[in-house]
């Protein structure tokens, strides 16, 4: 019976799925029966609402319940079925409602969308019917009439329909038969009908039993016991004031508080009209919940009122009399809500974190506000706090979205708290918030950028490969590998060489290296371009220019150029007799390839044949007399001059100077008696070209000074800026420093004047602008000669002839 009855309930379940409806506004409902095993298949979601299954995993696809209750069903991600996941008792979960109905909102993500999905829960016959009590005694008087009803409460089934209890039956007995009536409030009125007089001396209780049945399949019943006690007549039974009892109470009533009192009167006197109180049917939570006082028929609040959980209770309160007679009437309390539930916030989706470069409007995420109370009490306003770049934008029902509202910089700012406020718009109103954490993920939007605009960086020369040059930095604001710099060179060439074979930077620290010894003569200064680049994707750069600036050191001995100092050509200075004190003899001529203070020149003569007749310029290197030229003077005089530069440590290098002190040019055989080189068998015939050369330029001379003198007659003294030339064999190129004060002019300039002794006298006394002169015994003094001095000379000395200081150049 039972294996025929279950596949009957399967019949019905299945005739009961082929009636779902899909309402026009998207929702769906199926229905089910009680007390289906859990993984049990109730419609297929996917199929009924036309939905892609292959994507709701991707939809994030889930079931919520609105009051956040038991999750009875769920679906399987793989084919969106509906599946039973825990037991659903009808009785549990609706009570003796005649409509069970369980709601559930499936939700998807991308985009979002809200379905209502209803099940209804169909009865089965899971449940007996049972009276309330075990035993029902009753107490009769043997003068009842034949045909006397005496009242049996009727049994209960926690199923309803056709599952409830359906008809009752008597235990066979002598005297009592069973009668049924329905009410019009739709209970039965069961009754036994006396159906013969009783008889207390012959039997003085009477005991049999009543079944109820109900009409489920198969078939359940419930038997009581009825014990009949024979006793004096007692004809009436107690009537209550009301035939239906109804009170409103709010949820939340103290404990103890009085909701009403029932009142029966019986009109029989003595025991037999004394009335007591009991409930005859309640369920266990208003067992719970009320209690009854049997004497005064007062109900009392015992336990918690929850409105969420139970809005209406349905009791049975039974009067009864001394002797067993007994009436009963319906109490209905009706529970009012009140606005004790704050609202809630759940969070159903969120993305975290959120990349910088979203747009505004991003969806970040959802939540849903509940509340539990109702019509009023349940109106929400949810809103978000100021000064965030995010907003709540409504959606269906009580969703809503989370949004960017302005673009978002996690250099500026990485995270954001942001707090959710709920108000509902009860009496007081309640609220509630929710903060959410949220960060902000990077985006290599941050080209690095230099600590300083320009680097210099200085290194002297003849440095060491791998020395240090300087350190340039770069700093980028982003994160991770986004803010991770390396540094290297741009490609580039100097003077013809590529910029890799001078110097070398670290990718990581940004220190740059000399990759060779640098020469200051070479090159002094050099500019080069080194990148910074992230690790981003794709990578951001930039670039600075360092500037390498060389320092000199002291690497180059002074080179002299006049008179040579090689030893290969004899140059010989040819001075008259007659010169003078601090006459010109001739100048000494040198040049140093560093620069600043590396590059100044001091002159010495740190050997002489006479050390008291020649001085030379300390700073000039112009050679003069020390004092007048006497008779008794060797008339060869050799001097070894040192040009010494001002480094550390100083460099010097040194060459001789011969002098001839002579008036006739005839002495000029004598030569031959000084140092020479291999060519000096040909000094006669030099000798014999130099005097033709002078000869003629004398004569030019001559007819240049008397153009001069005549234009210039008023002049007190004849005055000539000549220049002494170097020959171009004695100018070695790039002798001018950084600073452009090289130890090498392109002129020099002297002031010539006509001596007293000009008629005898080949050669001119020259006068130097730079009068600071080196005795040969180290002594450094000026000269005295005057400008009346040169005067004197001019006015006293008759224009005879000029000579120039001959220069002559022997080379191989």
């Amino acid at each position: 019976m039972e294996h025929k009855g279950s596949s009957a309930s399967r019949l019905l379940y299945v005739f009961s799925c082929l009636l779902m409806a899909q309402s026009a506004s998207g929702d769906i409902s199926y229905s089910i029966s009680e007390e289906m095993k859990p993984g049990f298949v109730v419609g297929n979601l996917a199929k009924d609402l036309g939905l892609d299954a292959n994507q709701l995993v991707a939809r994030k696809v889930r079931i919520d319940t609105e009051d956040n209750s038991k999750p009875y069903c769920g679906i399987n991600l793989r084919t969106g079925e509906l599946i039973v996941k825990e037991r659903i008792d009808r009785e549990e979960l609706c009570s003796e409602t005649a409509s069970c109905i369980l709601k559930f909102e499936l939700m998807l993500e991308n985009p979002l969308q809200l379905h209502r999905v209803t099940v209804q829960i169909q009865d089965i016959n899971d449940n007996s019917p049972f009276f309330p009590k075990d035993e029902i005694k009753l107490e009769i008087r043997e003068s009842a009439d034949k045909g006397a009803r005496f009242r049996v409460n009727e049994a209960h089934d926690t199923d309803i329909g056709q599952n409830a209890v359906q008809s009752y039956a008597l235990q066979t007995n002598e005297y009592f038969t069973l009668a049924v009536n329905s009410n019009t409030d739709g209970r039965r009125n069961v009754e036994l009908v006396l159906d013969k007089e009783l008889d207390r001396e012959q039997q003085n209780e009477v005991v049999f039993s009543i079944t109820a049945t109900d009409g489920g399949i198969p078939q359940r019943s419930g038997t009581v016991a009825i014990h009949v006690t024979v006793l004096d007549a007692n004809d009436n039974a107690p009537e209550f004031s009301q035939g239906v009892y109804r009170v409103s109470i709010p949820e939340n009533s103290p404990v103890d508080a009085v909701l009403l009192t029932v009142n029966a009167t019986d009109k029989d006197e003595g025991l037999n009209g004394k009335v007591s109180y009991e409930f005859s049917r309640l369920s266990k939570k208003a067992k719970s919940t009320f209690s009854l006082n049997s004497d005064t028929g007062e109900i009392k609040v015992i336990g918690p009122i929850d409105f969420e959980k139970d809005s209406k209770y349905e009791i049975i309160v039974e009067a009864k009399d001394g002797y067993g007679l007994s009436t009963d009437t319906k109490v209905i309390i009706d529970i009012t809500d009140v606005n004790d539930n704050a609202p809630i916030i759940l969070l159903k989706s969120l993305n975290n974190p959120i990349p910088e470069n979203a747009a505004p409007g991003t969806e970040v995420g959802i939540v849903n506000v509940q509340d539990r109370d109702s019509e009023n009490n349940r109106k929400v306003r949810c809103n978000i706090q100021q000064g965030v770049p995010f907003k709540l934008v409504p959606s269906v029902k009580n969703y809503y979205t989370l949004v960017t509202t302005a673009e978002l910089d996690r250099e500026l700012q990485s995270e954001y708290n942001i707090t959710m406020t709920v108000t509902d718009e009860g009496s007081p109103p309640l609220s509630s918030s929710k903060t959410l954490q949220l960060s902000v993920a990077d985006v290599n939007d941050n080209p690095p950028e230099f600590v300083r605009k320009l680097y210099t960086a200085h290194i002297k020369e003849n440095n060491k490969p791998g020395s240090s040059l300087c350190s340039v930095s770069a700093r980028d604001p982003d994160w991770r590998q986004n803010g991770t710099v390396t540094y290297s060179l741009l490609p580039g060439e100097i003077n013809g060489a590529p910029v890799s074979s001078l110097v070398s930077v670290n990718g990581d620290t940004g220190t740059i290296h000399a990759a060779r010894a640098f020469d200051y003569e070479q090159f002094k200064s050099f500019n080069i371009q080194v990148m910074a680049r992230d690790n981003g994707s794709p990578p951001l750069s930039s670039n600075v220019s360092v500037n390498v600036i060389i320092t000199d050191e002291n690497d180059n001995s002074p080179q002299i150029l006049y008179p040579s100092p090689e030893g290969n050509s004899l140059v010989t200075e040819i001075l008259p007799k007659t010169a003078l004190a601090h006459s010109l003899v001739s100048k000494v001529i040198a040049v140093d390839a560093d620069s600043g203070q590396n590059a100044w020149l001091s002159y010495q003569i740190i050997k002489s044949s006479d050390s008291g007749l020649f001085t030379i310029g300390v700073y000039s290197g112009e050679i003069r007399t020390q004092r007048d030229i006497s008779e008794s003077d060797a008339m060869k005089q050799n001097l070894i001059v040192s040009v010494k530069d001002n480094g550390q440590p100083a460099l010097s290098a040194t060459c001789t100077v011969h002098l001839l002190i002579s008036d006739n040019m005839a002495d000029l055989p004598e030569l031959k008696g000084m140092p020479n080189g291999e060519g000096s068998s040909k000094l006669t015939t030099y000798l014999i070209i130099a005097l033709v050369s002078v000869s003629t330029f004398f004569l030019t001379f001559i007819i240049i000074i008397l153009a001069v003198r005549f234009c210039h007659r008023r002049k007190p003294r004849l005055l000539f800026d000549g220049t002494v030339a170097i020959p171009s064999a004695y100018l070695p190129p790039n002798y001018a420093d950084v600073d452009g004060v090289g130890t090498l002019h392109s002129t020099y300039n002297y002031d010539a004047y006509l001596t007293t002794g000009s008629r005898t006298s080949d050669f001119k006394f020259a006068r130097s602008y730079n009068e600071g002169t080196l005795l040969a015994d180290h002594t450094l003094r000026k000269s005295s000669l005057s400008v009346n001095d040169h005067h004197d000379l001019l006015d006293n000395t008759e224009l005879s002839q000029v000579r120039c200081v001959l220069y002559h150049t022997f080379s191989t």
